[in-house]
């Protein structure tokens, strides 16, 4: 039994984005029970030249929206990187979702084999709809996810891994 591409972007990235949305919960909390400036979780950085967790959210986002643009064929969904707060990066992740929802899953299934081509300062990178979900979206999406998971974690959030993978 073939697994449609839909299933495998759109679905993914939305569970992906909820359980985001539900560390960043975990997040505010920790801030709010401890007294800590939630700009100080929002700014952190596991290291001076990554992204902080604010750039981490929204390069999970744009991995999402313009990995089913790509693949689907659709006009990108542009949204501006001025999110600060935990309020923001929520809001963020919900018109992420909203659009990810909003796509048929005419647009996405069957495009397999479809060309998908991403422009970068780094040049052109062609792909397959399948390699491009699989080879560069999907572990692309997961990094940023990973990363926030990591700098609330490390800030003494108690999340587990279960909190990451939202539960089974």
């Amino acid at each position: 039994m073939a697994t449609d591409l839909y299933d495998l972007t759109v679905s993914v990235f939305i569970r992906g984005l909820r359980n985001l949305s539900a560390i960043l919960e975990k997040g505010a909390a920790h801030a709010e029970e401890r007294g800590i400036d939630p700009l100080t979780l929002t700014q952190a950085r596991l290291i001076g030249d990554m992204a902080p967790l604010t750039g981490q959210v929204q390069y999970a986002s744009d991995s999402a929206k313009g990995a089913v643009t790509r693949i689907g064929g659709l006009d990108p969904v542009a949204m501006p990187d001025t999110e600060q707060s935990f309020a923001d990066l929520q809001e963020r992740i919900g018109k992420t979702i909203a659009f990810l929802e909003s796509v048929p899953r005419e647009r996405i299934d069957g495009r397999e084999d479809a060309e998908v081509i991403l422009k970068g300062p780094r040049g052109e990178f062609r792909f397959t709809g399948r390699s491009h979900a699989l080879g560069f979206a999907l572990p692309n999406f997961y990094f940023h996810v990973s990363t926030a998971y990591a700098l609330l974690r490390q800030a003494g959030v108690p999340l587990s891994k279960i909190d990451y993978l939202g539960g089974i």
